[in-house]
């Protein structure tokens, strides 16, 4: 019945033993999303300093929460959410927008590679170091829903619970993002083989 491969705890496991004053479950909780909160935290937050600071910040929320979490949604989600609100009031303390508007998100520089390649290997790692530079262009939100779904692979719902989106609307950003996402990697593509 449960997934949870070798002897790892599941997460009712570790929030008890958390609570009942076991200090090192908390660090496998932290071990368990570091990956997860690293990721919306360097989406979301530009500056360095602030994003360790941020870091900080939400796993002290996660501590001082975690009796109150009710295992409506995995742990890591329910950690993922906390990041997610904790770089949302940042960045509205800071008066700097979440959301940028997809005209003013894109700049008209595009990334050229070159010359061309007969190595499939270099070709690839090309292509895949212009995908990350665009995907870096998209709109904070766009940069972190692309990234929960294809590089963390959390579900439309699992991703709306850390948003706070209703998840027709993470389907509909999501959608958005890799629209433009296309057209400005197809844009580049063809105005290199010009």
């Amino acid at each position: 019945m449960s997934k949870q491969p070798r002897n790892i705890p599941t997460d009712r496991q570790l929030v008890a033993r958390v609570l009942g004053g076991d200090t090192p479950a908390f660090g496998e909780i932290i071990s368990m999303t570091e990956g997860l909160v690293a990721h919306i935290v360097c989406r979301l937050i530009s500056n360095e300093e602030d994003r360790k600071d941020i870091v900080q910040d939400i796993y002290l929320k996660v501590f001082h929460h975690l009796k109150g979490f009710r295992f409506q949604s995995r742990l890591s989600t329910w950690v993922a959410q906390i990041a997610y609100n904790a770089c949302n009031s940042e960045l509205q303390k800071k008066r700097l927008p979440l959301q940028v508007l997809p005209e003013e998100a894109i700049g008209g520089d595009g990334v050229s590679a070159g010359g061309t390649s007969a190595d499939g290997s270099i070709l690839q790692k090309e292509l895949s170091g212009i995908v990350q530079a665009e995907i870096g262009r998209l709109p904070p939100l766009y940069q972190t829903l692309v990234g929960l779904y294809h590089q963390e692979e959390l579900s439309y719902q699992e991703m709306a619970q850390i948003t706070g989106l209703p998840e027709g609307t993470v389907k509909s950003y999501l959608f958005r993002a890799r629209k433009m996402l296309k057209e400005k990697l197809l844009s580049t593509y063809k105005m290199e083989k010009l």
